[in-house]
């Protein structure tokens, strides 16, 4: 690994693009590799034996490519398959969700903290772990919202359709006194408006893809990997056909994602 290397990202799908435009921000000098495992998304409704198999998979691909550092940009992933990653590969690995949970410690006044995901992601309680190893006497409010997924991959991310679902998934959690929530999954920051409708101006929203960028660039500091200068560059891999991925990561990045390469499974 040197600092010319580039960093390897995946997800499930383009739920990790999220993660990305804010890699891209922090980190404009460096060279960006992500892969969409499109063909066999959502991660979110899959056994945590299917996940884990699936993310060793994508990990083989971007490795291959000799990345410096692999970001995790899949809630679903970090919750169940990150020390799985971390024994098997000999790279530098960011989930999202410690630095989310540490964000949320930090931002919170009451103690209350609510977190929304995956079915996945909150049936593994990896948050709530995280939360209560920070801060042991942390009141952690949790709730699954399947449905937000596909409305941010479609584009309903304004208007009553996705107020009415945010609403519906949330307003337990708004009765419960959070003052900070977590958003556990890369999709829901696209549909951030609705869900600080609901929840109301004295609930902060944590977005786990801006902390994940910003612990990425700690690390790469740390391990003197980070690239200094020039401009940085950024490829596609999905694993099914690459026009939905195109026409959905459009609406993410805009003119970025241009073209995806398909890989075989």
């Amino acid at each position: 690994m040197n600092a010319g290397d580039a960093i390897g990202i995946f997800d499930s799908g383009v739920g990790g693009l999220t993660v990305l435009h804010a890699l891209l921000d922090a980190l404009p000098a460096e060279h960006l590799i992500y892969l969409g495992d499109t063909g066999r998304a959502p991660y979110g409704t899959k056994s945590a034996d299917a996940v884990t198999r699936y993310s060793i998979e994508n990990v083989e691909f971007l490795a291959a490519r000799g990345i410096k550092l692999l970001v995790v940009a899949c809630n679903s992933a970090s919750a169940v398959a990150l020390s799985a990653l971390e024994a098997r590969f000999d790279i530098p690995i960011i989930g999202v969700i410690e630095p989310g949970a540490r964000a949320a410690v930090g931002r919170t006044a009451n103690g209350r903290v609510g977190v929304i995901g995956t079915e996945a992601t909150i049936a593994s309680a990896a948050y709530t772990q995280a939360l209560r190893r920070l801060t042991p006497a942390v009141e952690v409010y949790t709730r699954a919202c399947p449905l937000l997924v596909p409305l941010a991959e479609e584009g309903w991310v304004d208007g009553p359709i996705p107020l009415a679902v945010a609403e519906t998934y949330l307003a337990s959690l708004r009765r419960s006194g959070i003052d900070t929530l977590v958003l556990g999954c890369t999709h829901y920051p696209l549909l951030k408006a609705a869900i600080a409708q609901v929840m109301g101006a004295e609930v902060t929203l944590v977005d786990s893809a801006e902390e994940t960028a910003r612990g990425t660039a700690a690390l790469l500091t740390a391990r003197d990997l980070a690239r200094r200068s020039g401009a940085g560059s950024t490829s596609f891999f999905v694993t099914d056909v690459p026009d939905r991925f195109i026409r959905i990561g459009q609406r993410f990045l805009g003119a970025r994602v241009e073209s995806a390469v398909r890989i075989e499974r």
